[in-house]
């Protein structure tokens, strides 16, 4: 499992010009799922983002949590994370896998991950063609995948 996870001030996803889901002060999470991936991924990756410290405490330093903070979060379904691109301009995605497999794992990432922020976590739709606008702050981005832990 791979994600992106973007400190903002706000985000939003937009599908077929309504908005579905958005958030203030957070994360916004782009997380791309294949077919390996397995609930100990989903059980470390969420662990990780609650507890992550890049939020900002009173003097200005990336010393609090999401949690701390109290902050939202939106999660949105990114295949394209699997891009490879060693071969040619094209890139494939077939190690984003089967949406049959890939779909659930997204829902219980998102499940599990309102489990550990207390708080229901906004999403998008899995497979959609969807417009995701954001004001990154910082920009504090930090991508994560839970097959390279060390």
């Amino acid at each position: 499992m791979r994600i992106v996870v973007q400190r903002v001030k706000q985000a939003s996803v937009t599908i077929d010009n309504k908005v579905k889901s958005a958030i203030g002060y957070g994360f916004l999470i782009l997380v791309g799922t294949c077919n390996d991936d397995t609930d100990e991924d989903i059980e470390w990756l969420t662990s990780k983002i609650v507890n992550l410290r890049v939020m900002d405490d009173e003097q200005g330093v990336m010393n609090r949590s999401v949690l701390d903070i109290g902050g939202e979060i939106l999660v949105v379904s990114q295949f394209t994370l699997w891009a490879s691109y060693k071969k040619g301009n094209r890139p494939s995605y077939l190690r984003a896998g089967n949406p049959e497999i890939t779909k659930p794992l997204y829902e219980k990432f998102c499940d599990v991950l309102t489990q550990k922020s207390g708080k229901i976590v906004q999403t998008g739709t899995f497979g959609a063609m969807m417009d995701v606008a954001l004001v990154n702050d910082g920009p504090v981005t930090i991508c994560m995948d839970s097959k390279n832990r060390e």
